[in-house]
């Protein structure tokens, strides 16, 4: 089996998992690839994910649906 018909198994298998495991699966295919860690990098993103969560909790801002953001990018990019 070669490497693309590889992957599309395991993405069609990956799309039977809920949600949570999904994005748990995400997380740990990102960390495999990462070459070396940037304490910065790693420290700034820490502190923007931090703020934004403070900001959707108090009702600063507003989350927006995956399918909003999805109609929104291709409704732009079809211009």
């Amino acid at each position: 089996m070669n490497m693309i018909a590889s992957s599309k198994r395991v993405f069609e298998s990956a799309l039977s998992l809920d949600d949570r495991a999904r994005v748990e699966l995400v997380g740990l295919l990102l960390d495999s690839i990462e070459k070396h860690e940037d304490g910065d990098v790693e420290e700034a993103w820490t502190k923007e994910v931090s703020r934004r969560i403070a900001d959707l909790d108090s009702g600063l801002v507003q989350p927006v649906s995956w399918d909003k953001v999805k109609s929104e990018v291709f409704k732009v990019s079809d211009n």
